[in-house]
């Protein structure tokens, strides 16, 4: 088996060569040594397709830099592929050289439909506990009339007189490298299509679908969040030529709730409380999305502390268990006292002293210790 040669020596450039001087190589040598210029010599096929190899791989940053690294031994699917379809200039230029006409071969065979995006917005509660919907949906369906064919019922379209049925004319024309070269194009009478609709349907116009709203029952799972993607398969739009439907994705936003924060499957809220269930404690009653639910706060709850309301949170999306409720307590010191009020607290105040009270010496102790 011959040593395939370096890829560099190829192109007859430097190994810190530019894309720039990589580029102008290949296309230097490639006006050399392409099939037109060199008809009926298998040599300069040869050497052809081995400009090409090599210009695929040192025009592509990644690829070229695992080259430097590993020569020819680069790891599997990192070289040359075969395939153009990922490198305009070359793809290009094979197109201009060899007529390939992919496009207008394409466009004849069967069509997918297009995808379509739909955006729902859900309460906040819709999207914790799922809900179904019914959305309606423009969209183009094969034409029931002509069943798709965009001939009128009892009459077929017929081959395209201009390009014999082919979809593509040739046309002479100068390539990039100065070449006349032979090239393939969409037919301009049928517009790649092949044939002519000399009937056209009454009901498409020949178009071959029809713009119609349907109604589409989608199920949301419990537990959705913004950003959450559904995906209906085939309630897109209809393929032609007997291509499949493209699919509906259906796009979740959320509503914003007035008590609670969504943090992955558990969910945030603040509680506020005042001094007196703080300092002594208190069973107090917590909202949740299920209901009310008794807590109790402990004596000396602190400001900012949080408590947890196991299972009372966001349902796993299409798994078991849910996650919880996070409650973190808010101290609020009352603004409007009565003169009793005041008074019990001057009372209080009088047996706590006015420095702060640490169960441990924390910052304050050590502050004051700091000082000593």
């Amino acid at each position: 088996m011959p040593t395939k040669r370096d890829y560099y020596e190829i192109l007859g450039v430097s190994r810190n060569a530019s894309d720039d001087e990589i580029k102008r190589a290949f296309r230097r040598l490639a006006k050399q040594y392409h099939p037109d210029a060199n008809a009926g010599d298998p040599a300069a096929e040869e050497k052809f397709k081995e400009i090409g190899e090599a210009y695929q791989v040192l025009s592509d940053p990644e690829k070229r830099q695992l080259y430097d690294r590993y020569g020819h031994n680069m790891p599997q699917g990192a070289g040359f592929t075969g395939d153009f379809s990922g490198f305009g200039d070359f793809a290009d230029i094979f197109e201009e050289f060899f007529g390939f006409g992919s496009r207008a071969s394409a466009r004849r065979g069967p069509q997918p439909g297009a995808h379509l995006k739909y955006n729902l917005t859900l309460s906040f509660e819709e999207a914790v506990f799922g809900t179904e919907k019914v959305l309606e949906i423009p969209r183009l369906e094969t034409c029931p009339h002509c069943q798709g064919s965009g001939a009128e019922p009892g009459t077929t379209p017929v081959r395209c007189p201009q390009c014999q049925g082919a979809g593509e004319v040739r046309r002479m024309q100068q390539s990039i490298l100065g070449l006349p070269v032979s090239v393939r194009t969409p037919c301009p009478r049928c517009g790649g299509e092949g044939e002519i609709i000399s009937t056209p349907c009454t009901t498409c116009r020949g178009q071959k679908r029809v713009q119609v709203t349907r109604k589409i029952n989608v199920q949301v799972p419990a537990g959705v969040d913004d950003g959450t993607q559904i995906r209906l398969a085939g309630e897109g739009e209809a393929g032609t030529r007997g291509g499949p439907s493209g699919n509906l994705y259906v796009i979740i936003s959320v509503k914003k709730h007035p008590l609670f924060k969504r943090d992955g499957i558990d969910l945030l809220m603040d509680l506020p409380i005042n001094i007196v269930q703080a300092a002594l404690g208190d069973q107090v009653q917590v909202p949740t999305l299920n209901g009310t639910v008794t807590m109790t706060i402990p004596p000396g709850t602190q400001h900012g502390q949080t408590f947890r309301l196991k299972e009372q949170g966001v349902p796993r999306l299409q798994r078991n268990g849910r996650g919880d409720i996070i409650v973190t307590v808010q101290i609020v010191v009352p603004r409007d006292l009565n003169e009793k009020q005041k008074e019990l607290l001057r009372e209080l105040a009088k047996t706590m002293g006015r420095e702060p009270i640490a169960h441990d010496k924390g910052v304050f102790g050590k502050v004051k210790d700091k000082f000593k």
